[in-house]
C-alpha cells in the first residue's frame, strides 16, 4: 500500500465513524506509551483505536534496526486490521492478515507479520527520535491481536562476517552495509542450504520507504531470484551514500524458481493457507577485486595471445635461416623430379590459363561431358582428374567464399551489437538481474558491461583468427610469385592452392570472437545463436576445405554452402523457440536430417554425377536390384562406402538420440552433429593419407597433437556448465562458482581462452597436413 494513501486513510478512519456507527461518529482514541521488547496484547474494533507510541535514540556512528512483528490470534476476521507506523521521515501500513498475490492472482494470507522500519540517517551526533503505531479496524467485532517493537542489534552487516537469518513471505529481511574506506566495489552473496522457498535478493539505496515485499520487491534497485545461491556486485559510485540495504524477500510461489505450483484453487480470489515458507538465508559481503587486478587481467590475456605472434614470427625466421643455411630461399625454385611436360608448355599452359573463360564454361564444352563421366568413374581417381578446370576460374570462385561471409559478417554483426547493448541498457535500468545468465559468483563489471571479464577473454578468437589470415596471405603471395616464375611445383606439383576458403575460415574465427562476446553482454536463450551461428560456419568450412583438398573442381560453390548453413542456422532458431518438448518438431527435424545425410551421402559417392528429379527413387531401386541383388556386387568405391556408412551410422544415431531425448539445448545438440561429422571426415581423412603412403610432417604432426591436447583440456571447461539458460535463473545461479585464474577469469573464460588457440591449430592443421605433396606430380597424388 503507498505511505500517502495509507495516511490518508489513517486520518480518515481517526475522524470518520465506521461499521454500526452512524456518520460522523467519532472514535475512541487511546495512545500508550509503549517500550521496546514487550509484548502488547490487545483488542481492536470499529469503535476504537490505539496508538502505540515509542522513542529511541540515535547515532550518526550507530545504526540499529528497528522491527515490528504483529499476530492476529482471532480466526474467521470480518475485516483486516490496519497497521500504521508514522516516522519522522516516512509511513509503513500493512493490514493483517496480509494478502500477497501470486500467479494468476491466488491470494496467500499471513496472520504473521514482521516488518523493519526504515533507518532515515542523521546528522546530529545523537538524536531522539518518535515514531507510533497506530492499529485500527473496520470491523465492528472485536479483533485480538499481538504487537511487538524491538532492536535489531546485527542491522549492520560487516565486510567478510557471514549473518544467518530467517525470512518467510509476511516476515522480510533488510540490513544495512556501509563501503569501507579504500573499497569501491563489493559482492554481495546470500545462499542458503534449502532449495524452496523461491526467495528474491534485492540491493536498494538508502531511502524511505524500503520495498520488501514479493509485490513490490522489483520496483527499485537491483534483484534476483534465487534458490541456494545469489550474489549481486555492487559499485560505490551507485550509491551517493556510500551504503546500500541487502533485501531479502521470500516468495510467495515457486514457479519464478522453477519449482512447482503449490495450489491450483477453482477460483482465482479464493483464500489459500499459505503454508510453511520460511528459509534459512545467509548473508556475506565480501570486497570485489580492484583495479590491479582488472589490468592484470587485460595484460594476461593479450600476453597468451601475442605470444602467437611471436612464435609465429620465430618459427618463420628458422624456416628462413634453414633454407639459408642449405642453400635455398624461399624465393628460389624447389628442388623438383622430372616432369613429362617440359618448361615451355607449362608456360604456354600457364597463358592460356588466363585467357577470359567462366566456370561454367568446363562443363559446357561439346565433349566435356563424356569425359568428365569416365574421368570420375574411374576406380581410383588422382587429383589431376578432379584439377581441370581453369585455375584462375577456381580461385575466383573461392574468393566468393571470403566476400560473402565478409558480406554475412557485417549484416549479421550491426543488428547483434544493437541488441545487446539495449539488453545491457535494459538490465541496468530495471535492475532485473534475472534477464541475463552470467556467473555471477565471477562477473566483474567495467562501465556499463555487467561481466566484462567474459567478454575479454573472447579476445583471443579475434586475435588468432587475425593472425591466421596473415600467415595464410603469405602463403597466398609466395605461392603467386611462385607462379608468376613458372616454377613447375608450384603448377604441376601438391594440393591445388585456393586460399578463398582458408581466409573465409580466419573471417569466420574472427567474427565468432566478436558475436560470443556480444553473446556475453547479456547470455540468455533469446541470442544464444549469436554464439553458435559462426560455429556452424567455421564447421562446416573445415569440411568443404578437406574435401576441396582432393576435389578443387566440384566442390559446392560459395552461393550452394552458405545457403545450406542459413538452413542449420534456421533450424537452430527454431529449435530453440519450439524444440523443447515438442514432440512434432523432433519428428520433422530428425526426417529433415537422415534425408539430408542420404542425399549428401549420394552426392559424395557418385561424385555429382547424378540428378535430384521425379526419377530418383526409380534409379536407386535399379541400382540396388541390379548392384546387390542380382549381381552380389560390392561397391565400386570401397572407401568411399566405408566413410559413408559410418557417416549414416553416426547421423541416423544423433537423429535417434535426439527424438527419444529431445534436449533442451537444441543449439548444442546441432553444433554436436556438425563437430562429429567433421572429427569422423578428418579422421577418415588422415587415415586415407596414411594409407596412401603419404606422410604427415613434423610441423604439421606437432600441430595436431598439440591441437588435440588443447581440445582435450577446453572440453573439460567446457563441460563445467557454470551457467544455463534451460532453466530458470535462479537454478542456473545454482551451478554458479568463483574465479579460478587470477581471481579474474572462470572455467568458461578458460574455455575462451583454449578453443580459441584449439581452433587456430586446428585451421594450421588443414592448411599444413599436405605440405609433404608439394613436390609430389597430382598425377600420382590420390583422391579419397
Amino acid at each position: 500500500m503507498r505511505p500517502g494513501f495509507a495516511a490518508l486513510l489513517w486520518l480518515c478512519l481517526t475522524q470518520f465513524g465506521s461499521g454500526s456507527g452512524a456518520v460522523g461518529e467519532t472514535k475512541s482514541v487511546v495512545q500508550k506509551d509503549a517500550e521496546f521488547d514487550v509484548t502488547y496484547n490487545d483488542t481492536v474494533t470499529s469503535d476504537n483505536q490505539t496508538i502505540y507510541a515509542f522513542n529511541h535514540t540515535i547515532s550518526r556512528n550507530k545504526t540499529e534496526g528497528v522491527r515490528v512483528t504483529v499476530d492476529v490470534l482471532s480466526e474467521g476476521l470480518e475485516s483486516p486490521i490496519l497497521f500504521v507506523v508514522r516516522q519522522k521521515q516516512a509511513v509503513l501500513s500493512f493490514q493483517v492478515p496480509l494478502i500477497l498475490r501470486g500467479l494468476y492472482q491466488r491470494k496467500y494470507p499471513y496472520a504473521h507479520v514482521g516488518r523493519t522500519l526504515c533507518q532515515p540517517p542523521t546528522r546530529a551526533a545523537s538524536e531522539t527520535q518518535y515514531f507510533f503505531v497506530d492499529v485500527s479496524t473496520l470491523s465492528s467485532l472485536g479483533t485480538h491481536y499481538q504487537l511487538r517493537v524491538s532492536r535489531v542489534d546485527s542491522f549492520t552487516l560487516q565486510t567478510d562476517k557471514k549473518f544467518s537469518f530467517t525470512a518467510s513471505p509476511s516476515q522480510p529481511q533488510y540490513f544495512k552495509y556501509v563501503f569501507p574506506d579504500g573499497v569501491d566495489t563489493v559482492i554481495v552473496k546470500v545462499s542458503s542450504e534449502m532449495n524452496f522457498p523461491c526467495s528474491v535478493m534485492s540491493i536498494q539505496d538508502i531511502q524511505c520507504p524500503v520495498y520488501d515485499l514479493d509485490n513490490n520487491v522489483a520496483f527499485i534497485g537491483m534483484y534476483q531470484t534465487m534458490t541456494k545461491k545469489g550474489a549481486i556486485t555492487v559499485q560505490r559510485k551507485d550509491f551517493p551514500s556510500n551504503s546500500f540495504y541487502v533485501v531479502v524477500v521470500v516468495k510467495t510461489e515457486d514457479e519464478a524458481c522453477g519449482g512447482p505450483l503449490r495450489f491450483y484453487p477453482l477460483r482465482p480470489d479464493e483464500l489459500i493457507n499459505a503454508g510453511n515458507r520460511t528459509k534459512v538465508l545467509d548473508v556475506v559481503v565480501s570486497p570485489a577485486i580492484n583495479s590491479e587486478v582488472y589490468v592484470m587481467g587485460m595484460l594476461f590475456c593479450l600476453g597468451i595471445f601475442l605470444s602467437f605472434y611471436l612464435l609465429t614470427f620465430l618459427v618463420a625466421y628458422f624456416y628462413v635461416c634453414v633454407c639459408v643455411s642449405t642453400g635455398k630461399t624461399p624465393a628460389s625454385p624447389y628442388e623438383y623430379g622430372s616432369f613429362e611436360r617440359s618448361l615451355d608448355s607449362v608456360g604456354r599452359s600457364r597463358q592460356e590459363s588466363l585467357s577470359s573463360v567462366e566456370e561454367d564454361d568446363y562443363d559446357t564444352l561439346a565433349d566435356i561431358d563424356s569425359d568428365k563421366n569416365i574421368v570420375r568413374t574411374k576406380k581410383f581417381l588422382c587429383v589431376s582428374d578432379l584439377a581441370r578446370k581453369d585455375k584462375r576460374i577456381l580461385s575466383k570462385k573461392y574468393q566468393i567464399y571470403f566476400w560473402n561471409i565478409a558480406t554475412i559478417a557485417v549484416f549479421y554483426a550491426l543488428p547483434v551489437i544493437q541488441l545487446v547493448i539495449t539488453y545491457q541498457t535494459v538490465v541496468n535500468v530495471t535492475g532485473n538481474q534475472d534477464i541475463c545468465y552470467y556467473n555471477f559468483l565471477c562477473a566483474h563489471p567495467l562501465g556499463a558491461l555487467s561481466a566484462f571479464n567474459n567478454i575479454l577473454s573472447n579476445l583471443g578468437y579475434v586475435m588468432l583468427g587475425l593472425l591466421f589470415l596473415l600467415i595464410v596471405l603469405k602463403r597466398d603471395i609466395v605461392h603467386n610469385r611462385a607462379l608468376l616464375r613458372n616454377d613447375l611445383n608450384a603448377l604441376e606439383c601438391g594440393i591445388p592452392k585456393h586460399f578463398g576458403l582458408f581466409y573465409a575460415m580466419g573471417t569466420a574465427l574472427m567474427m565468432e570472437g566478436l558475436l560470443s562476446a556480444c553473446y556475453h553482454v547479456c547470455p540468455n536463450y533469446t541470442n544464444f545463436q549469436f554464439d553458435t551461428s559462426f560455429m556452424y560456419m567455421i564447421a562446416g568450412l573445415c569440411m568443404l576445405k578437406l574435401y576441396q583438398k582432393r576435389h578443387p573442381d566440384i566442390n559446392a560453390s560459395a552461393y550452394t554452402a552458405y545457403a545450406c548453413l542459413a538452413a542449420v542456422i534456421f533450424f537452430s532458431v527454431l529449435g530453440v523457440v519450439f524444440g523443447k518438448g515438442n514432440m512434432v518438431f523432433w519428428i520433422v527435424f530428425s526426417v529433415i536430417h537422415i534425408l539430408a545425410t542420404l542425399l549428401l551421402s549420394t552426392q559424395l559417392y557418385y561424385m555429382g554425377r547424378w540428378r535430384l528429379d521425379s526419377g530418383i527413387l526409380r534409379r536407386m531401386v535399379y541400382v540396388i536390384y541390379t548392384d546387390c541383388i542380382r549381381q552380389c556386387s560390392g561397391p565400386m568405391y570401397i572407401d568411399r562406402m566405408v566413410l559413408l556408412v559410418m557417416g549414416n551410422i553416426i547421423n541416423w544415431s544423433l537423429a535417434a538420440y535426439g527424438l527419444i531425448e529431445r534436449p533442451n539445448d537444441f543449439a548444442s545438440y546441432l553444433l554436436a552433429i556438425a563437430i562429429c561429422n567433421l572429427l569422423l571426415y578428418f579422421a577418415f581423412y588422415i587415415i586415407m593419407k596414411l594409407r596412401s603412403g603419404e606422410r604427415i610432417q613434423c610441423l604439421a604432426l606437432v600441430c595436431i597433437l598439440f591441437t588435440a591436447v588443447v581440445w582435450g583440456f577446453a572440453l573439460f571447461f567446457f563441460f563445467q556448465g557454470l551457467s544455463t539458460w534451460q532453466k530458470t535463473p535462479a537454478e542456473s545461479r545454482e551451478h554458479n562458482r568463483d574465479c579460478i585464474l587470477l581471481s579474474f577469469f572462470d572455467d568458461h573464460d578458460i574455455w575462451h581462452f583454449l578453443s580459441s588457440i584449439a581452433m587456430f591449430g586446428s585451421f594450421l592443421v588443414l592448411l599444413t597436413m599436405d605440405d609433404d605433396l608439394d613436390t609430389v606430380q597430382r598425377d600420382k597424388i590420390y583422391v579419397f
